[in-house]
């Protein structure tokens, strides 16, 4: 077995993200896919480990959460309303809430998030006339608070539980030879 990662010690195989690379280019959109080998390829390979790893790290803190999906599970919709909501999150955040154990994972982590009265008034206060209806701004202010605490948490958890071979780090890691963002 080559180890692409481990979450907590338990590895995965890079079989794993090949069979992921595979079940993506059988998708219409593969015409829009890097080819593979390439070094966008490469970064490609590189955010499905992220995926991976973060879909492995959620299942592993529902367990030690004692998460289950059930009837308040909060939507997708619900979560990430807007394309705002999913670009403040982040991709691999996104993908993840995409499904239920995810959003109940999130549900729990962020469940006493909440945001001052003062902090609602002093938006309204830059914002005037964008939301007429205060409980819309809580909710719209209390939602963004949410997917920042739970981005945060998301991150925290994984920077504890994974470890990425080389090859297989962060597309955005500056030490890795296809990182593009240069300053």
């Amino acid at each position: 077995m080559t180890i692409a990662a481990t979450v907590a010690g338990d590895p995965i195989d890079v079989r794993d993200i090949d069979a992921r690379e595979a079940l993506l280019r059988t998708t219409p959109q593969v015409a829009a896919l890097p080819r593979p080998g390439t070094s966008e390829g490469r970064q490609l390979r590189r955010w499905l480990t992220q995926l991976v790893v973060t879909e492995r790290v959620i299942a592993r803190e529902a367990q030690v959460l004692a998460v289950t999906v059930d009837a308040s599970t909060p939507t997708e919709d619900h979560l990430l309303p807007d394309l705002t909501a999913r670009l403040e999150i982040g991709s691999i955040a996104a993908a993840v809430l995409a499904e239920p154990l995810g959003r109940a994972v999130f549900a729990r982590v962020t469940a006493d998030v909440d945001v001052a009265e003062s902090d609602i008034d002093d938006y309204a206060q830059r914002n005037p006339g964008r939301f007429p209806v205060r409980r819309e701004l809580a909710a719209h202010l209390r939602g963004a608070a949410r997917r920042r605490a739970f981005r945060m948490w998301l991150v925290s958890r994984s920077a504890e539980l994974v470890w990425l071979a080389p090859g297989y780090e962060h597309p955005g890691d500056p030490r890795q030879p296809d990182n593009t963002h240069k300053h």
